[in-house]
């Protein structure tokens, strides 16, 4: 997998995350570290970071030994941490570093009781081992444990640093990606790097020119052209004409109601031709839409209604 290929290996070479790397490459210096908490969205680098950080301090012929990463989301319950972080955490580490690291990935899915067994195992064994859990919802983290942990927070990676990156990984794999499909991923993306990443492979597999089609085809997601079309045609007047763009998108490609709304709420919040207020009144009632379809109400009668207002707020409110 293209994540795994272009992984960083070093502190150094993380990106997005300066503050946290500043921070990390200090204990790296110092050879001593607490127990750390590193939350954030997905994708935003903290698997990594944890894993750049123990081969940093144990090196290549050390990090096996001395480095444990589990999944909570699959080990979450009381058994695991009394059984493999406790046998793990006890044993003296090698080397010359004085402690080991266990990596706790998805700790906010421990259990309750999970999660009190693991604050006693931090505090019987800080002298020999460390801990590092990563969440993407640190409120779900019990006091206890956060109190005994530094926080570090992971912000979202930014668009440039997103498109910088994709488009390194395409000259590297010899995929050719034009502007739109890369904004495209970009967008989808939303600061998720690792998505972004997958996505751009994906879309290389179907073919070796990776275009704004193939990247909805392969997010599933409703093409903004066809749905900017079908608002446009709206805004004009052309009832039927929108209406066909909807029922292709609905019965010949296949998109679910729920897609289609969530895509119409992005473009008319871009639209230029209408005041804020006209998109505060469009929003407003295409949330009622939405609702409406959720209770069980036809989907196709209910967007068809909200193209028909559309066209009544073309005539009134479009700008000549």
């Amino acid at each position: 997998m293209w994540v795994e290929k272009y992984r960083p290996k070093r502190l150094s070479e993380v990106c997005n995350q300066e503050e946290v790397v500043k921070v990390l490459k200090g204990f790296v210096e110092r050879r001593n570290m607490p127990h750390l908490l590193f939350a954030g969205p997905p994708g935003t680098g903290k698997t990594t970071v944890a894993l750049c950080l123990a081969y940093e301090l144990f090196g290549e012929e050390g990090f096996a030994a001395n480095y444990l990463e589990l999944n909570a989301s699959d080990e979450r319950g009381i058994d695991t941490i009394r059984s493999k972080v406790k046998n793990f955490s006890r044993a003296s580490p090698i080397g010359d570093i004085p402690f080991k690291i266990i990596h706790l990935d998805e700790s906010d899915n421990l259990t309750a009781d999970a999660q009190q067994a693991l604050r006693r195992l931090m505090e019987m064994f800080s002298a020999t081992c460390r801990f590092i859990l990563s969440c993407n919802y640190s409120s779900r983290i019990i006091e206890p444990i956060q109190s005994r942990c530094m926080l570090l927070r992971f912000m979202p990676f930014e668009d440039k640093v997103v498109r910088e990156r994709l488009l390194y990984i395409a000259n590297n794999e010899g995929v050719k990606i034009d502007d739109k499909a890369l904004e495209a991923i970009v967008s989808a993306a939303e600061g998720d790097l690792r998505k972004a990443i997958n996505v751009l492979q994906a879309s290389a597999s179907i073919s070796e020119v990776v275009t704004e089609e193939i990247v909805y085809k392969v997010l599933g997601r409703v093409s903004p052209v066809k749905v900017k079309n079908m608002i446009e045609l709206a805004l004009k007047g052309d009832f039927i004409a929108a209406r066909d763009v909807l029922r292709e998108l609905l019965w010949k490609s296949g998109f679910s109601p729920m897609d289609i709304i969530a895509q119409i709420k992005r473009e008319i919040l871009r639209l230029d031709s209408i005041s804020p207020k006209v998109k505060a009144d469009l929003i407003d009632y295409l949330g009622e839409i939405d609702y409406r379809i959720v209770i069980g109400s036809h989907e196709d009668i209910q967007l068809s209604a909200f193209i028909a207002r559309l066209c009544s707020i073309g005539e009134k409110y479009v700008k000549s």
